[in-house]
């Protein structure tokens, strides 16, 4: 090995090796888990405040988030209460908020409509939205680590721990397995999306 093939080996190793410390930084503040999220009812301006505050490159409105509310993409909020965000709807809203740069309002609603029927009755829902949201967030942090180590077989594992407890008939089943190949893609998709960014803004203008 000559002394040229030493210094490109030794420049990768380097951004390799911050790349691994982005990654791990980028992940720790970009998952978001079901026990982090608020506890206690919102407004609808702290809904958004929250929403902007763990979606910084995608803008919520009041009026954004009253048109999802108005399609019947997420539930109406609770009648007769000032606080009238729950719990679920922030759940519902986060997982909208990683579906959004991938699919449109459409599309999200068709997504949500596999599992949940009809989004205003919880009485209809195949699953609930706390193991959906937990499920979703062991399948970013799987994602990450499928980005590098390549080997997949975790996968099913986590889907049948979240899911055992259910019982499907054959047609909830095959909806269940659609929803969960959209939701696999899309935790790829959003951790892609999150670690080009990420390159771009620590790499992007350094060589000006």
């Amino acid at each position: 090995m000559n002394d040229r093939d030493r210094e490109n080996g030794t420049i990768f190793q380097e951004v390799v090796s911050k790349f691994s410390e982005m990654i791990g930084e980028n992940t720790e503040k970009s998952i978001i888990q079901y026990d982090e999220l608020p506890q206690y009812d919102l407004f609808l301006s702290q809904v958004k405040d929250y929403l902007n505050d763990k979606f910084k490159h995608d803008k919520f409105t009041n009026s954004i988030l009253q048109n999802y509310i108005k399609s019947e993409v997420i539930s109406k909020p609770e009648d007769g209460k000032k606080r009238g965000y729950t719990k679920l709807h922030l759940a519902q809203l986060v997982l909208l908020g990683y579906m959004r740069p991938i699919l449109t309002t459409d599309e999200i609603k068709s997504v949500f409509r596999l599992a949940f029927n009809d989004i205003n009755n919880r009485e209809d829902d195949i699953l609930s939205w706390e193991d959906t949201f937990k499920l979703f967030s062991d399948l970013q942090q799987k994602n990450i680590e499928l980005f590098f180590s390549g080997e997949e077989k975790d996968l099913e594992e986590i889907i049948r721990r979240h899911l055992e407890k259910y019982e499907f008939n054959n047609e909830d089943k095959e909806r269940i397995l659609i929803f969960l190949l959209v939701m696999i893609l899309v935790a790829h998709a959003s951790n892609i999306k999150k670690l080009v960014t990420t390159l771009v803004e620590e790499f992007g203008d350094k060589y000006k």
